[in-house]
């Protein structure tokens, strides 16, 4: 029985780094297949993880949880058939519902469902849950476990703050506040693994209000707060002033109905300077860019998610990509600001 990891995360939280640290540190023994489910027409994942001994088999053009669910459950089904893995890891699209991912997954022979992972960026879990609660809360209530991201860069108050809204959309779940760089991949696949057949069952729910549940066990590297914890309403709201997208805050959307992507090969080289620039002039709708191009001094890796922006040098590509994903894009500006 092939044992499948479902890892999910909104747009830029992290799946990619965690994914790889996992197969890097703590899987290396296993023979692994990774799915990977891009929302948009061109898939960049794949090159980074390229340098991965392991079989990465990417879906294109569509989420997992809209158009292709049919075609997934089959692409899956030959993957089990065709490598007979240890263990699949699925990359759902960020703007996928993990609830549908789950169902799709239920129906495919000879493979068990092992972990069901969410990664938060602690960062940007406020605003997500405010202005994507259809997406982003369905994510976190559909998971066992919920890895917060990017914790060492916030204060203690907003991560206390962070954790509170994951909490009140899934109070059962497993909580990891502690900085991936202090924790073994081995610490972070355990947490991942514990207690998934209490979550496959579970009453489905996407507002982010509040349920009892049983009591659970503690694990060492998870955040426990034992004061009392409010029920919640539907919505988070606070007084500060935040862009206000108009999809999802209810309804039963498809990601494609909501989002959009674009996607352009390039053979332009680019300043890091340069790059930064552009990537700084994207404005709020736009939720998540990432690529790789040429530099003037080697291959440059970007990575941008809602104003905070990361560039690194990495392994030569084939041709350049470029993905930006977000609601209501305009293509000819984004072709203009990269001057494609």
């Amino acid at each position: 029985m092939t044992k499948i990891d479902i890892v999910s995360g909104f747009l830029g939280a992290g799946k990619t780094t965690l994914i790889k640290k996992l197969l890097n540190e703590a899987l290396q023994d296993e023979k692994v297949v990774l799915i990977e489910n891009e929302f948009g027409e061109i898939g960049i994942d794949g090159d980074f993880l390229k340098d991965t001994a392991v079989a990465i088999k990417e879906i294109n053009a569509g989420c997992i949880c809209c158009s292709l669910q049919g075609d997934f459950e089959a692409a899956l089904q030959q993957v089990i058939e065709t490598y007979e893995p240890q263990r699949i890891i699925i990359e759902p699209s960020g703007v996928g519902k993990l609830s549908d991912v789950i169902k799709a997954v239920k129906t495919v022979e000879k493979a068990t469902i092992n972990a069901l992972c969410t990664i938060v960026d602690a960062k940007k879990c406020k605003i997500y849950a405010r202005n994507f609660q259809e997406f982003f809360n369905d994510q976190i209530a559909s998971a066992q476990c919920i890895i917060m991201s990017k914790t060492q860069q916030i204060s203690e108050e907003k991560l206390q703050e962070a954790y509170q809204i994951i909490k009140n959309i899934n109070p059962q779940a497993r909580i990891v506040t502690t900085s991936w760089d202090n924790l073994t991949a081995r610490t972070i696949l355990t947490v991942m693994e514990q207690n998934v057949d209490l979550f496959l069952d579970e009453p489905e729910c996407q507002c982010g209000c509040h349920h009892d549940h049983e009591h659970k066990h503690e694990h060492e590297c998870c955040h426990h707060d034992h004061e009392h914890e409010h029920e919640h309403e539907c919505c988070h709201h606070d007084h500060e002033h935040e862009h206000e997208h108009e999809c999802c805050h209810h309804g039963h959307h498809h990601a494609d109905e909501v989002f959009t992507s674009i996607g352009f090969e390039t053979i332009r080289k680019y300043t890091k300077e340069e790059l930064h620039t552009i990537l700084e002039q994207l404005d709020d709708n736009i939720l998540r860019a990432k690529g790789i191009v040429n530099g003037e001094d080697g291959w440059l890796f970007f990575d941008y998610v809602s104003h905070d922006i990361d560039i690194r040098t990495g392994q030569p590509n084939y041709t350049g990509l470029i993905s930006v994903i977000g609601s209501h894009i305009n293509k000819q500006q984004i072709k203009e600001l990269f001057k494609l």
